[in-house]
């Protein structure tokens, strides 16, 4: 019993400290969150009025900013406002200027209208007077106006041919003074600097033996051995009485030249027979035919010309085997292509180009079968053709005047031409169409009325002409002179230049007895 009471008095006692220090601690958690409170609500109010602050500076720093966009505008528009009066100010100068010019033009129109009228009235008073002064001329000459005019107009038309013809003589000379002299020094300066060499083709060739025992050998039984040559190479084979020789006959050089070669092979190897001279001709030709390309390349590497197709390289070789009137092609062409780029070079041109239509020019001379084309147009069809520029064709197909010169380079590779071909010991020239150009430039002198006699002198070079003075007049003589010069230069070929030289002798002559 006293057990139960203890426990009861100790769970009393454990309840009541438990109640009272639950209610001091609710004392003191209420005291503790009034504090928190208190101390929110002044942090709370601190933020505001931080925040009224700051949006206050925000709204003052948006006012400035705006007070300063309007002043911007503001002065924005003034200016404007200030330009647009300007421009007012001047469109009215302007207009007023205008205004001024149209009356001053209206006053002018006014008095050019006045004096256009003054005018008329003068013309028609002139008018007037003229046909009163042709009326009067026309009663005192007894000519009506037409035969007056048709008189005068007889005698401007002789007056004005004479004049011309001096005009024409005198501007010629002049012409000739200048052009010439520059001419002459290109000229003078490219052959000077061209060394050339003096070599006549002929048309035989000589092959020497040591004794008559190889003639036989060479002729064979009843001449079959010859036979066997000709047939094979197209060579006509002389055996006569010349001691050790025997001739080579052949307008063909490379035929000839092969015909050389193989008989040289089969005296050297002793067998001579048909089968062999056969055997022999094929050989060698084939070797030609290796010479004739290698011929090509040397001379396009010792010129410097570059690009060149192969087969206008075997081309340039065949030259080698082919002459003009007596002067070796290949030389010749040489020759041209070396002229033409100093030349060219003179005269301020691509040398290279210049070079390389000199040596092609000719080209059209050697062709593998016949043709009626001229040789110029035939090389120029084969430039063409192996893709050589416009320049170089023109130029190989003008050189003989066949066709238009387009090409500025055309002209040199004519006059070269010309100077390879004309000068002394050159070519071999037949001398029946020498003598009959001689002939001929005579008698085109001798179809003119008042010409008493004609020479052709200095290698057809120059024609002097002499004229009966009384049918023929000084004036006369200038334009005969003119006349033959453009009937030679139209109607006649020739090398060079002709010169033509009119002589008009006045003699008085008495005899003392």
């Amino acid at each position: 019993m006293e057990i139960v009471i203890a426990l009861s008095s100790l769970l009393s006692g454990i309840a009541a400290g438990w109640f009272i220090n639950s209610t001091i601690a609710k004392k003191r958690l209420l005291k503790r969150g009034s504090a928190i409170i208190r101390q929110a609500e002044q942090e709370a109010e601190a933020i505001k009025k931080e925040k009224i602050l700051q949006a206050k500076e925000k709204f003052l720093e948006l006012k400035d900013q705006h007070e300063k966009a309007v002043a911007q505008r503001e002065k924005k528009i003034q200016e404007t406002e200030l330009k647009t009066r300007e421009k007012e100010a001047r469109v009215n100068a302007q207009l007023e200027e205008v205004n001024r010019k149209e009356k001053e033009l209206a006053r002018k129109l006014e008095q050019i209208e006045r004096q256009t009228e003054a005018l008329e009235r003068k013309n028609q008073e002139v008018e007037k007077l003229r046909q009163q002064q042709i009326h009067q001329l026309q009663v005192i000459s007894g000519l009506t106006a037409e035969e007056a005019k048709a008189q005068l107009i007889e005698t401007l038309k002789d007056e004005a041919k004479s004049q011309a013809s001096i005009y024409i003589q005198n501007t010629l000379e002049e012409a000739k003074m200048t052009a010439a002299q520059e001419a002459r020094k290109v000229v003078i300066k490219t052959i000077q600097r061209i060394g050339t060499e003096v070599a006549i083709e002929n048309a035989v060739s000589v092959f020497n033996i040591d004794n008559e025992e190889v003639k036989g050998r060479i002729i064979g039984r009843e001449g079959r051995n010859i036979r066997a040559l000709e047939a094979a190479t197209g060579v006509e084979i002389i055996v006569d009485d010349t001691p050790d020789a025997i001739i080579l006959s052949c307008f063909d050089p490379i035929r000839r030249e092969i015909a050389r070669l193989s008989l040289h092979r089969l005296v050297t190897d002793g067998r001579i027979h048909p089968a062999r001279i056969e055997e022999v001709v094929a050989k060698v030709t084939k070797q030609i035919e290796d010479e004739i390309a290698e011929v090509g390349k040397r001379t396009v590497i010792d010129l410097g010309i570059h690009g060149l197709h192969p087969e206008l390289v075997k081309i340039v070789g065949r030259m080698k085997y082919r002459s003009s009137y007596g002067q070796n092609l290949l030389q010749h062409s040489r020759e041209v292509a070396n002229l033409s780029a100093v030349m060219a070079a003179e005269l301020g041109l691509n040398p290279k180009i210049a070079k390389r239509a000199g040596l092609l020019h000719d080209i059209g001379k050697v062709p593998m079968e016949e043709t009626d084309l001229p040789h110029a147009l035939l090389g120029m069809q084969w430039a063409e053709k192996y893709g050589e520029k416009p320049d170089v064709c023109n130029a190989i197909g003008a050189h003989h005047d066949e066709i238009e010169m387009t090409s500025i380079y055309s002209p040199i590779i004519q006059v070269c031409d010309a100077i390879s071909g004309a000068r002394p010991g050159a070519r071999r020239q037949v001398m029946e169409s020498y003598l009959q150009r001689l002939k001929d430039l005579e008698n085109l002198a001798m179809s003119y009325e008042g010409v008493t006699k004609a020479y052709a002198i200095q290698a057809g070079r120059e024609l002097r002409v002499m004229v009966e003075s009384e049918k023929i007049s000084d004036a006369r003589s200038q334009e005969l002179s003119f006349e033959l010069s453009q009937r030679i230069q139209n109607e006649m070929t020739y090398p060079g230049q002709v010169k033509v030289t009119v002589i008009r002798e006045t003699r008085a002559v008495n005899i003392a007895r």
